[in-house]
């Protein structure tokens, strides 16, 4: 017997990193897991995998840049596959500009709406199934640049991230007695696929002492499978090994520098 035996869950971002390995540790406790992403193959790969080891998932594409995907997806989960008990938001980005000195409006923006708004978008559209039944889990795996942002994930994905992290804890505050748990995660720097696009990605001696996803979605796993009366409002995991990312951070200051701006370092 499963410790998540009759639940759905909806993960974002399952197709590679934490929410493949969410996704998978979700379904072995029993649940119903629908893996979305804005690419349907790795998501149905993923389904493979775990109804190869006895568990039941679906695959569905979801852009969450898109509120109206969201509402689509949303109510294409409630009449195909039934009420959403966990929603583990895991879908992020970073912009490719880090510093705050010369990152557009645009592209502040569509960081912002992927690590926050759409967080609020994907909440609001389960909130009320969840409040009618008085039982919903909510989690969001946010950063550990919340409690220290620099350059690494850069200046609007720290802000997101931080946002993110003040909303689950309005969720929290407003809806604890009515069955709500909402719980955030903040992870420090994990080996994924989205260090590949680090303005100077990591090397794998470097990845080697980074949290491994499984680690993180063993977090995510434990907060969604406490019983009915617990919950871990916020739940930080970070690697052992602190290393040195003084490079990382030189090379992303100056990631979208006009050329021959005078401080910057000649290559």
């Amino acid at each position: 017997m499963g410790l998540l035996d009759g639940k759905i869950a909806l993960v974002t971002g399952a197709g590679t990193g934490i929410g493949r390995e969410t996704a998978i540790l979700l379904a072995q406790e029993g649940a119903t897991v629908v893996l979305t992403g804005r690419r349907i193959a790795p998501l149905q790969q993923v389904v493979s995998a775990i109804e190869k080891a006895g568990g039941k998932a679906v695959a569905h594409a979801l852009d969450v840049a898109s509120r109206e995907a969201i509402i689509e997806t949303v109510a294409w989960v409630k009449g195909n596959v039934g009420s959403i008990d966990i929603l583990v938001n895991n879908a992020g980005s970073a912009s490719k500009v880090l510093n705050a000195r010369f990152i557009s409006e645009t592209e502040w923006n569509a960081t912002v709406n992927v690590n926050l708004t759409a967080v609020f978008n994907l909440t609001q559209a389960v909130l009320d199934g969840m409040l009618a039944r008085k039982d919903g889990t909510i989690i969001t795996v946010s950063s550990l640049a919340v409690v220290n942002p620099n350059l690494l994930g850069g200046a609007a994905y720290g802000a997101a991230k931080a946002g993110v992290k003040n909303f689950m804890t309005f969720l929290h505050n407003t809806f604890r007695n009515q069955g709500i748990r909402a719980t955030t995660i903040l992870p420090g720097e994990t080996d994924t696929p989205i260090m590949d696009n680090r303005a100077r990605p990591p090397l794998d001696s470097e990845r080697a002492v980074m949290l491994n996803p499984h680690d993180v979605a063993r977090a995510v796993l434990l907060c969604a499978s406490l019983q009915k009366g617990a919950m871990i409002p916020e739940l930080h995991i970070c690697p052992t090994f602190m290393r040195d990312t003084s490079a990382d951070i030189e090379t992303a200051r100056w990631v979208g520098a006009p050329a021959g701006l005078a401080d910057k370092p000649k290559s």
